[in-house]
């Protein structure tokens, strides 16, 4: 039965009761009716009073019951994922970016500034949506930067991003730096499959159920791209002056000791997000 509001804070109470009844984050709700009204926060609050558009009603309602019942994440539902403040194009075929990914940009940015590198050469491995290589090129408007992926459905999805965003940026198919061991590059920066087959039992079925497994998970314990990655490192002319990546929170150390024994020359920390987690690792040559 579809239900009908005189007013958007009708609608906005039904979806979160509805939401938390169903063991939903009721906060969902607020997105939803921002997008299909095209508001933004501010707005919903201050004209929730407002009549609920007719036109909007049905769909809306449907979102929130499919979101409830399978768990379809909002940003697959709306088409829209938010990264540094812009908006990307996203589906089932990329990661939903997540604001700890940001703070890995914020690192690499810091990086370029405090070495005051001058038209710095960055590589984004596993690009997926191409929101790390979209933003470092929007940030570092001197720098040349290239996005590699596995999958060709991702790299559609990238493409369509950065042409959004006005970026001109190269786009490669790989197995991460497999084809680009001759390029010389300042920076590779990646945020690989690093979650273990072991963990999947124990997590959301907003994830699992909808974010490609190619990008999810890793064999060996969640390390298995980063050995892929430091090995094709080892094998460059000319290796980076910086490597980062976003890790699982247990996997500092582990990370520390694969650098150990496949680029001892480098110099790497584990870093902290902004929740105290262990969830970067920078490394640097020389």
């Amino acid at each position: 039965m579809q239900p009908t509001f005189t007013s958007i804070r009708e609608a906005r109470r039904w979806a979160s009761l509805f939401l938390q009844k169903e063991q939903r984050e009721p906060r969902v709700a607020d997105l939803l009716l921002e997008h299909f009204l095209g508001w933004t926060s501010s707005q919903l609050l201050a004209f929730d009073d407002k009549p609920m558009p007719s036109e909007v009603a049905e769909g809306f309602v449907e979102a929130v019951r499919k979101h409830a019942k399978t768990g379809i994440p909002v940003q697959h539902l709306t088409g829209v994922g938010h990264f540094y403040g812009r908006e990307f194009q996203v589906n089932e075929d990329v990661l939903i970016p997540r604001p700890e990914t940001e703070e890995l940009v914020l690192g690499v940015m810091e990086y370029v500034r405090q070495k005051n590198l001058k038209a710095p050469r960055i590589v984004d491995l596993g690009t997926g949506s191409g929101v790390i290589a979209i933003t470092l090129a929007t940030e570092l408007p001197d720098s040349i930067v290239r996005g590699v992926d596995l999958s060709e459905e991702a790299l559609g999805i990238a493409a369509k991003n950065a042409a959004q965003h006005g970026v001109d940026l190269r786009f490669y198919q790989g197995d991460f730096l497999a084809s680009l061991l001759e390029e010389p590059f300042d920076i590779i920066v990646s945020n690989p499959p690093y979650i273990a087959y072991s963990e999947k039992e124990q997590m959301d079925d907003t994830v699992v159920d909808f974010d490609p497994a190619l990008a999810l998970f890793a064999e060996e314990e969640g390390l298995a791209a980063y050995k892929s990655i430091l090995t094709q490192v080892s094998h460059m002319k000319q290796k980076p002056k910086c490597i980062a990546f976003e890790i699982g929170h247990q996997q500092g150390e582990s990370l520390l000791s694969l650098f150990h024994d496949l680029l001892p020359e480098f110099l790497a920390e584990v870093r902290q997000d902004i929740n105290g987690k262990d969830r970067m690792v920078f490394a640097f040559s020389g």
